[in-house]
């Protein structure tokens, strides 16, 4: 029996600065086997995304995550990486800093965003000409007078789900207008994938409704209103099982003297929302704490309730960043703090 045609969405990051846009594009592939490794290479005109000149302006995409399209007859999203016409990987690709071929890393990205109204320019459930009352009543709120968006926001979380995505959950922020997704993967590449296919489909969805999602740390400025975040949980085979405080100093103790390198791919403008307040570090202070909000790092109560087996969450990066990015330069400094220990272990032994 002959297949229905199936519609493949190639999804790619550009190279605009400070922050990269998602950009997609439809491909028709006849007798489609439904499989990640049946996805062709495919090219793309890169000096239209800031990615090649003119007069040779041929990127390649290679398709390197696969879920179903939830809004499309016959459709599949395909996640891209951006490569350079001799297959090396480009410049604008974070996904191919991610030294974690094993998988051994897991992440949980919880993403903040506003929903934005983009004839007023400012978040849905802001009165024109004004302001709504002050932040409190709006967190995991219920009801019109606090929660805006929600339609919108549960047609999102369906579609996440039904694409297979691993999404966690959902909630109102502490701001109006402001809302959050978690997800969770196995593997650096794929928890940046999956974060990168949800924001995809929560941007189209959007186009729907009429509202854009702005994915600023701080679009209201200086006011009086929390900034959005991409808090990062992480762990590995170390902090999974070591069961060992000092050792969660040590690994925490290695993000220390890399506080600039990290706060570099953790999101443009984060002076902003990195103050010391609205449960924020300030920018270029480091302290960890158990159960710290208010911390660089936060240490978990159930890592610590857990005999020290679990996770960390870095509170730095924001809503703007790129998970890939974000978690390249995590697995990285965990890495360093894991050699330091092994050196540590073999001049105890000698």
């Amino acid at each position: 029996m002959q297949m229905a045609p199936a519609k493949l969405e190639y999804i790619w990051l550009d190279g605009y600065q400070p922050i990269q846009s998602l950009r997609s594009k439809t491909k028709i592939e006849r007798n489609f086997s439904g499989k990640l490794e049946d996805c062709p290479m495919w090219c793309f005109d890169g000096s239209s995304t800031e990615q090649a000149p003119g007069g040779s302006s041929d990127c390649l995409l290679k398709p390197v995550f696969l879920a179903k399209d939830p809004q499309r007859r016959d459709g599949y999203l395909v996640m891209c990486e951006v490569l350079s016409p001799d297959g090396t990987a480009h410049p604008s690709n974070g996904r191919a800093l991610i030294e974690d071929d094993d998988n051994d890393f897991w992440f949980g990205f919880e993403q903040e965003y506003f929903l934005w109204n983009p004839e007023t320019e400012k978040p849905i459930g802001f009165p024109e000409g004004g302001f709504p009352k002050p932040q409190g009543p709006y967190y995991c709120s219920v009801g019109a007078n606090n929660a805006f968006g929600r339609a919108m926001v549960e047609e999102h979380l369906d579609a996440c789900l039904d694409a297979g995505l691993n999404i966690e959950g959902i909630n109102a922020e502490v701001a109006t207008g402001q809302w959050e997704f978690q997800v969770f993967a196995k593997g650096a590449k794929e928890a940046g994938d999956q974060v990168w296919v949800a924001r995809y489909l929560l941007e189209r969805i959007g186009e729907k409704y009429g509202i854009a999602i702005n994915w600023h740390c701080k679009p209201l400025g200086n006011l009086d209103w929390n900034g959005s975040g991409m808090h990062a949980n992480f762990s590995n085979s170390l902090l999974r099982t070591c069961g060992s405080s000092e050792i969660y100093v040590k690994v925490c103790e290695a993000f220390r003297p890399v506080v600039q390198e990290h706060i570099e791919v953790y999101g443009p403008d984060n002076h902003l929302r990195l103050t010391g307040k609205h449960e924020t570090a300030a920018i270029h202070e480091f302290k960890f704490g158990v159960s710290d909000r208010g911390a660089s790092i936060r240490i978990p109560i159930g890592t610590v309730e857990r005999g020290w087996k679990g996770w960390l969450e870095d509170r730095r990066p924001n809503s703007a960043a790129d998970p890939y990015k974000v978690a390249a330069r995590i697995v990285k400094t965990v890495k360093s703090a894991e050699a330091q220990l092994e050196k540590l272990a073999e001049a105890n032994v000698a």
